[in-house]
């Protein structure tokens, strides 16, 4: 049927059994006056009043039978409530307006009408009197339907907004998973960079140090011994920044002020990695000593420093660092005795190194050191997450070369 809930059915078939149970009272005077038989007049009221039950399905219908028995003065009660589910309803107003009208002319008259014998010496008091009946009997529940119909768009406005809001939540929190999880990756990604650089450099270090240490052994104990110190503070070196790269995980920043209120989700817990970056990494000033570790190898490297260094951000040396430190490292895997070239230029606005290592000494003898493949890749990420551009591949003489410039603003 037309009603949406069980006890709008039910209240609605109350109604109109009560307004029925009205209508047939009032029938019966009714049918006297109009000279049928009472059982006709009773059947009319019946009819008249069980047209209630249509009161949401067809609001007008329902009002128009009102004023039609008007003058039969029945269905009071079929009236007001007509009159009130009009109002209520998305019915224009111009229409509710208009038949308020008709229901409050009807009522006037007939009362005006009813009373005028009876009062023939006070047709003031006629008057107001049906005034006041006319008006009680229409204005208020129109007034009333009124109120309840905005009442009703209101609350389905607030509830259409608040399934908005829903909707919109959880788009978000979808996003912000997507968000913390791309963060979680690129910061494993980072993670493991800083891990490979430090490792990667200091390992290869030692182990070349090893080898000439195991070379030199029988032969000259003082060099073996210095050889043997040098891997030693290379060691403690490379423990020394991981737990640098560990505390830097294990530690968590303050967790940050909802900025939503009570709608505002959980405070996310972040590694200081995650949101500052490694502060205290390498800076450009070292690579004379980055350089030097890899002459005490017995690498033969040139270092080539133009311009002044003043004024460069923390992440762009340290990244320049990286790069160095990275590109000998794989000069010590890949091209043992080569002899290496570093150059590092600073010039308006940016950053530009280059390490290029000759061919290879076919008497050295390849240290055995274990290569993952991604050194040049993590170099790249470091320079293109700076905006800058990195270029790596042979030369024509047989060697290797790794260009690199990062801009400073």
């Amino acid at each position: 049927m037309w009603w949406g809930r069980r006890r709008d059915a039910v209240g609605d078939v109350g109604l109109a059994a009560v307004s029925a149970l009205e209508c047939a009272w009032e029938g019966l005077p009714f049918a006297r006056e109009a000279g049928i038989p009472a059982v006709v007049g009773v059947l009319f009221g019946i009819a008249v009043g069980a047209a209630l039950v249509l009161r949401r399905r067809w609001p007008i219908a329902v009002v128009l039978v009102g004023v039609a028995v008007t003058p039969a003065e029945m269905g009071f009660l079929l009236s007001v409530v007509a009159l009130y589910t009009l109002a209520s309803s998305e019915v224009p107003r111009r229409i509710t307006a208009t038949l308020a009208s008709m229901s409050m002319a009807a009522t006037f008259v007939v009362m005006y009408l009813r009373t005028r014998g009876d009062a023939v010496d006070e047709p003031t008091l006629v008057i107001s009197l049906s005034v006041f009946v006319a008006v009680a009997l229409t204005v208020p529940p129109v007034l009333f339907g009124l109120y309840i119909g905005a009442r009703r768009r209101l609350m389905e406005s607030l509830q259409e907004r608040a399934d908005s809001l829903e909707r919109e939540l959880s788009l978000l929190a979808d996003r912000a998973e997507e968000r913390a999880e791309w963060a979680r990756t690129e910061e494993r990604t980072r993670i493991a960079r800083e891990m490979h650089d430090v490792v990667a450099h200091r390992v290869s270090l030692m182990v070349v140090h090893a080898a000439a240490l195991q070379a030199v052994a029988a032969k000259d104990p003082v060099k073996a011994v210095r050889n043997a110190a040098l891997v030693g503070d290379m060691g403690r070196q490379a423990l020394t920044e991981l737990r640098e790269m560990l505390g830097v995980l294990r530690a968590e920043s303050p967790k940050p002020a909802a900025a939503g209120g009570a709608g505002a989700g959980p405070a996310v817990v972040v590694p200081v990695a995650l949101a500052g970056g490694f502060e205290d990494g390498p800076s450009l000033g070292e690579l004379e000593v980055l350089v030097g570790q890899s002459r005490a190898a017995g690498m033969v490297v040139e270092l080539d420093v133009r311009g002044a260094g003043a004024g460069c951000p923390a992440e762009v040396e340290q990244t320049a660092y990286r790069v160095v430190q990275e590109a000998l490292t794989n000069c010590h895997k890949h091209a043992p005795g080569a002899r290496v070239v570093v150059r590092l230029a600073h010039r308006e606005g940016e950053v530009a190194m280059q390490v290029e290592n000759g061919p290879c000494d076919g008497k050295a003898a390849e240290p055995g050191l274990p290569s993952g493949g991604n050194g040049l890749v993590g170099m790249r990420e470091r320079v293109l997450g700076l905006g800058g551009v990195f270029v790596s591949g042979p030369t024509d003489e047989g060697g290797f070369k790794v260009s690199a410039v990062l801009p400073i603003r």
